[in-house]
């Protein structure tokens, strides 16, 4: 049987009916204005400051030290290299991630705390962020639309930048490496008294590289990109503080469709946020907070008489005002509430109209330690919106200490997916091959005009299946895991996990035209589900080493192509020539670029006498499929694959009179490559950087 958000609450009875407490073990919730934490702290997970320990939510902790020891220059590098996570190349060379086998559209980035946008196809390309000012980085793995709303559905990404340290203080950084790669930082903060500063720079230029000889385009072109970026705080008394932020990127990027059409491609994005927090008493704190961000991008191809062949611009606008309280009526107990109001516009090329999207929001949740081994989450949010039907989506987790040593813990969730300005608003013909791709609200005028211009042989879908909305797409999550600390040196933990996504948006022909070629559109259809589990491990065998490994099994599957395989539907052929024959159940291997297993393995040493640390990191990807290749449109165990593969690093990091620090590494150590199906991955890198402290 499907679960849906209804069966969340009966769900949560029947799995912890079994959990029995004594009333009088009581702990203090760990709140940011209670008390002090020790060890690492996250909080993305619940908006408030916690111990990552103690948290009931499948959570990942990325430090600045990780960070700064493997010489990472962007995001997607760090990401690469944690568990259950892999970056995926769009058709525009944008990196997204992949988080529990769900597509990178599901997943929601943030920095310190506001998301960005700038989704062109469903992609946020992640590459474009620098790990340069970055304090650390928070992996929260399900559901979280019950804080987060839509984007959330299948978990969230927050990257939380540095605040300075007291006094004035700062570093500049460059690293120099294969493929004519210069990334270059300056941070420089200031503290003292009530006041704190930080201003941050990159800059990052790349050659761009080939994997194939045997056409006139680089796989990736040439680029240089800049990154700026401020923070300030102000401590107007001890109970009132102001938050200010500002950051600005662009790129340019050339742009070469082939040797007679040329051009460039070049990003803008910026955004600004500000925070007034106030705490009336010990028990009752507030804060106002009010986001603005616009991303741009523009591209334009050039015949070789430098005459115009193409152009295409997107331009989109957040605005986000937010309050939020939190009340703590005792010392094991908090609520948290907020209210909130997207406002949203997006300026494209081939758009039907210029969108507006406008969505208030408000949500509630509460944290409790109700014992001494009992810590349970219980939230909701609402999120009303112009333009789909309204959701509801609740969440509950719940962690249990059996022994000092180890603690289950359990979360189940309702996300949802909003259209896209695309899915909703796209009117796009292709001049060359003929088709015709549009938006649901764009189909009944559309198709009104384009049959008056006599372009529509036949209808396949009725205009009046486009009267009722687009559904958001919508997943409940579970996350059922254990924590398990054997010795102060090991750290185990382990996690199953289910994702069921219903009213998954897909393209469907809805007509025919008269020149033989299609009109598309999107539409409410699939059922998937991804399943599956995940292990971690981190053993300090001395203060100087440490090992860590993760591995991720992963079923990622249709549940309609899963029911036609079973029975007998479905037939593939060895050859175009051969006969066909029926597939079984188990030839159904599953949704495209999804990999069976994933895997990584760690190894840092520090060699204190020398002033010198040095890690080798591998990854591993079994293989995978990206495209039907015998005719059935499923991917089976008959198709063509994409091998699997290992990417191994290493880095070697020097520090010189404590202030001075050199670096030498070399990422994909063996030179990996795919020419064909893999595009990110450019091959071996070797580099040297330069750090200074100050």
């Amino acid at each position: 049987m499907s679960l849906n958000k209804n069966n969340i609450l009966i769900f949560f009875l029947i799995f912890f009916s079994g959990v029995s407490f004594s009333q009088e073990e009581i702990i203090t919730i760990q709140d940011s204005t209670k008390t002090k934490i020790l060890g690492d702290v996250i909080i993305t997970a619940t908006r408030t400051m916690r111990q990552l320990s103690s948290l009931p939510l499948p959570v990942q902790l990325i430090s600045k030290k990780e960070i700064s020891n493997v010489n990472s220059m962007r995001l997607n590098d760090i990401l690469n290299e944690q568990t259950g996570l892999i970056t995926v190349p769009d058709f525009g060379g944008g990196e997204g991630i992949q988080l529990q086998g769900l597509d990178s559209q599901y997943t929601l980035i943030l920095v310190d705390g506001v998301p960005l946008i700038g989704r062109s196809a469903g992609t946020l390309d992640i590459s474009r962020i620098t790990v340069g000012n970055i304090k650390q980085i928070e992996i929260v793995k399900g559901a979280s639309s019950s804080l987060y709303g839509s984007e959330a559905l299948g978990g969230v990404i927050n990257i939380i930048t540095e605040t300075p340290k007291h006094g004035l203080n700062g570093n500049i950084h460059s690293r120099v490496g294969s493929f004519d790669t210069y990334d270059s930082n300056l941070n420089i903060g200031y503290r003292k008294q009530k006041l704190a500063m930080n201003a941050f720079v990159n800059s990052f230029i790349s050659g761009g590289y080939d994997l194939n000889d045997n056409d006139a385009l680089n796989t990736v072109e040439p680029f240089k990109n800049y990154t700026f970026n401020s923070k300030l705080t102000y401590d107007f008394t001890n109970k009132t503080n102001l938050f200010l932020s500002g950051r600005y990127y662009a790129q340019n990027q050339d742009y070469i469709a082939s040797e007679d059409l040329k051009g460039d491609s070049n990003i803008n994005e910026w955004n600004a946020h500000l925070k007034l927090s106030h705490m009336y008493s010990d028990k009752w704190s507030s804060y106002f907070e009010f986001y603005t961000t616009r991303y741009k991008a523009d591209e334009y191809l050039n015949n070789p008489d430098n005459s115009r062949f193409s152009e295409s611009n997107f331009n989109q606008l957040l605005l986000r005002p937010e309050m939020r309280a939190t009340f703590s009526p005792t010392d094991k107990s908090a609520f948290i509430g907020g209210l909130g109001w997207n406002h949203e516009t997006l300026v494209r090329t081939d758009f039907s109209s210029q969108p507006e999207f406008n969505s208030p929001y408000a949500y509630l949740q509460h944290d409790t330690n109700p014992t001494e081994k009992l810590n349970l989450i219980l939230g909701a949010r609402f999120d009303s919106h112009s333009e789909y039907e309204s959701q509801f989506s609740p969440k509950a987790a719940i962690r249990y200490e059996l022994t000092e040593k180890l603690a289950v813990k359990g979360s189940v969730g309702y996300g949802f997916k909003a259209p896209d300005f695309r899915q909703l608003y796209f009117d796009f013909s292709n001049s060359t091959v003929g088709y015709t791709v549009l938006g649901y609200n764009a189909v009944i005028s559309k198709i009104n005009e384009l049959e008056a211009q006599g372009q529509i042989a036949n209808s396949v879908v009725p205009l009046s299946d486009f009267d009722d909305e687009l559904k958001p797409e919508n997943s409940v999550s579970i996350n059922i895991g254990a924590d398990y600390n054997p010795t102060s040196n090991l750290k185990l933990s382990i996690n199953a996990f289910r994702n069921n996504i219903d009213d998954l948006i897909d393209t469907r022909v809805i007509a025919n035209k008269t020149n033989g070629q299609n009109v598309f559109s999107y539409y409410n259809v699939h059922k998937v589900y991804t399943q599956g589990l995940e292990f971690n491990s981190t053993l300090k065998l001395s203060n100087q080493l440490k090992i860590s490994g993760g591995y991720q099994l992963l079923f990622a599957k249709d549940k309609e192509a899963e029911s036609a395989f079973k029975n007998g539907d479905i037939y593939a052929r060895l050859t175009p020539s051969s006969p066909s024959f029926k597939l079984k159940k188990e030839d159904y291997f599953g949704l495209y670029n999804r990999s069976r297993h994933m895997a990584n393995f760690k190894v840092f040493y520090e060699f204190p006498q020398w002033n010198l640390d040095a890690n080798i990191r591998g990854t591993y990807r079994s293989k995978y499929g990206l495209f039907d290749t015998n005719g059935n449109n499923y991917l089976d165990a008959y198709d063509d694959f994409v091998e699997g593969y290992s990417v191994w690093d290493i880095a070697i990091n020097k520090t010189i009179y404590k202030n001075y620090q050199l670096g030498f590494g070399i990422d994909n150590l063996f030179g990996f490559t795919d020419t064909q199906n893999i595009s990110n991955i450019s091959g071996r890198i070797i580099y040297g950087k330069l750090n200074i402290q100050f």
